[in-house]
């Protein structure tokens, strides 16, 4: 069963500049929906890349492992949301292992499909490429985070990028081990960092939901560097 509308998958970011002809090849092209359980694993870092993902409902994670099982959160993924551009387009293999953090639905686009489109329709190639070019940014950006700025800078960061109106309403998975996967450090430290910041007066934790208390003050931490 492939999309049921062009309505669904142009409510989808990287396609929704396309084309009625373009976005009905593309949906036809896309497998029936795959459930995925907390938890589980969509596809590991390493292995053949089946093609492009595309978020239909839940959040999921993208990680990379180090030998000694401590996760670097690449990438947090939300409805709308596509990945595994880069395995599309270069030797075919998963970038990274990508999980889901509560139960989540995708489509997937088969990766010969996939690059058969993007060969017959021009458009589709620019909005692909445009969309990897973001992602190739987000990388840049997270790799200038963890080699120049401190944790408490980072903490600070994502704080800032996740509030709406001095408010982080908090997902149930949104945990301290998660938040520390996305700062590149320990349990520990993260807790540590958190506590500090909200005996600074900058911030205020409750079980589901922070605060925003001093955004002034948070975004020069988060512009320090080490």
């Amino acid at each position: 069963m492939a999309l049921r509308s062009l309505e669904a998958l142009s409510s989808v970011p990287l396609f929704s500049e396309l084309d009625a002809n373009v976005l009905d090849a593309v949906r036809q092209a896309t497998t029936a929906p795959q459930h995925y359980a907390t938890g589980e694993t969509v596809c590991l870092q390493g292995d053949p890349c089946a093609g492009l993902y595309i978020v239909k409902e839940g959040w999921l994670k993208g990680i990379i492992t180090s030998p000694l099982g401590r996760e670097q959160i690449i990438r947090l993924l939300r409805p709308g949301d596509v990945f595994n551009e880069i395995g599309l387009l270069t030797d075919g293999k998963n970038l990274v292992t990508v999980q889901a953090l509560e139960d989540s639905t995708l489509w997937v686009i088969e990766r010969k499909t996939m690059l058969r489109l993007m060969d017959e329709h021009p458009r589709l190639c620019r909005a692909i490429t445009h969309n990897l070019a973001e992602r190739v940014l987000h990388l840049m950006k997270l790799i200038e985070d963890l080699s120049m700025r401190t944790v408490k800078s980072r903490m600070a960061r994502i704080l800032l990028e996740n509030a709406d109106e001095g408010v982080i309403n908090r997902q149930r998975w949104m945990t301290q081990t998660e938040m520390a996967a996305r700062l590149g450090t320990v349990l520990d430290v993260a807790n540590r960092t958190l506590t500090s910041l909200e005996n600074e007066g900058l911030i205020s934790v409750a079980r589901y939901k922070i605060l925003i208390l001093d955004p002034a003050k948070l975004e020069e931490l988060a512009n320090l560097e080490e």
